[in-house]
C-alpha cells in the first residue's frame, strides 16, 4: 500500500466515523427530531433485542437478491458484450435504452404485482428490470472503449464473432465488467428492498414498512442498518474482486 492509498483510507475512515457520530449526537441534542431519526445506539439496541425477527427476514431477502442479481448482472453483462461488439447495434439500441431508463421504473411495480402476485417473483422481476439496463450500459461502454486494433487483428486471423467476444472483448473489458457488477448489484439490493416495502408479507423491506406504519423509528432504522451492512459487504467483495482483476491484468500486460 502506498502512502497516498493509506492517506485516502484514513480519510475514508474518519468520514465514516464522522457520519456515525453525527447519527448518534444530532438526535440526542434535539437538532434532529427522534421521530425522524433516532440515535444510532437505539437502532442497534432494537436490532439486538429483536434479532430473531430481523434475522428471520434475511433468507427471503437474500434469496430474492441472488436471483435478481443473476438475471440483472449475468444478462446485462452478456447483452452488453453482444451489443458493444457491433457499432450499428449500439447506435440503434443505446438511445432507446437510455430513454427507457429515464422513466421511473417504480411505476411498473403495481403491474408486476398483478402479473406475478405478491410472492418473490414480482420482487425478483422488478429488481432485475431495475438493474439490468444500467448494468448493460456499463458493459457496453467497456466494450466500446476497447482499442479497435484488437478486434481487427482477431478478425484478420479468422476469429468468429463469438471468439472475438470470448477471447478479446471479455478479458480486455474486465474492469468495466467489475464496474457493471458493482452498479448492478447495488441496484438489485435497492430494487428488492423497495419492492418489499411496496408490497410484501415477508422480507427486510416488509419489516421496515411495518415499523414505519407503527411510527417505530428505532425499528425502521434497525432494518436500515441491516440494509447498509448488506450493501457494505457487497462493496467490499467487489473491491477485492477489482484488486484481483487489476493484478491479473498487470500480469497479463
Amino acid at each position: 500500500m502506498t502512502w497516498a492509498e493509506g492517506h485516502v483510507r484514513w480519510c475514508q475512515a474518519l468520514l465514516y466515523l464522522g457520519i456515525l457520530a453525527a447519527w448518534e449526537l444530532l438526535p440526542r441534542t434535539g437538532l434532529v427530531p427522534r421521530l425522524f431519526v433516532p440515535p444510532l445506539s437505539e437502532a442497534l439496541a432494537r436490532l439486538v433485542s429483536n434479532h430473531r425477527e430481523y434475522l428471520g427476514s434475511l433468507p427471503t431477502t437474500f434469496g430474492e437478491i441472488l436471483a435478481a442479481y443473476a438475471i440483472a448482472c449475468g444478462g446485462g453483462i452478456l447483452l452488453g458484450q453482444l451489443l458493444g461488439a457491433s457499432a450499428t447495434a449500439r447506435h440503434l439500441v443505446l438511445p432507446v435504452l437510455r430513454s427507457v431508463y429515464a422513466v421511473p421504473l417504480v411505476v411498473l411495480y403495481p403491474a408486476m404485482m398483478v402479473w406475478f402476485g405478491l410472492g418473490s417473483e414480482s420482487k425478483i422481476a422488478f429488481a432485475a428490470i431495475y438493474a439490468i439496463i444500467p448494468t448493460m450500459l456499463t458493459a457496453v461502454a467497456g466494450v466500446a472503449a476497447l482499442t479497435p486494433a484488437l478486434t481487427e487483428t482477431a478478425r484478420a486471423f479468422g476469429a468468429s464473432r463469438a471468439q472475438q467476444i470470448l477471447y478479446i472483448a471479455l478479458p480486455a473489458s474486465l474492469p468495466s465488467i467489475v464496474a457493471a457488477l458493482r452498479l448492478g448489484g447495488a441496484l438489485v439490493i435497492v430494487g428488492v428492498i423497495v419492492a418489499q416495502m411496496l408490497g410484501a408479507a415477508d422480507g427486510l423491506g416488509y419489516l421496515i414498512t411495518r415499523h414505519r406504519t407503527l411510527l417505530d423509528s428505532p425499528g425502521v432504522y434497525a432494518g436500515i442498518v441491516l440494509v447498509l451492512a448488506i450493501t457494505g459487504l457487497h462493496e467490499l467483495a467487489l473491491r477485492r474482486l477489482e484488486r484481483k482483476v487489476a493484478a491479473y491484468r498487470g500480469v497479463g500486460d
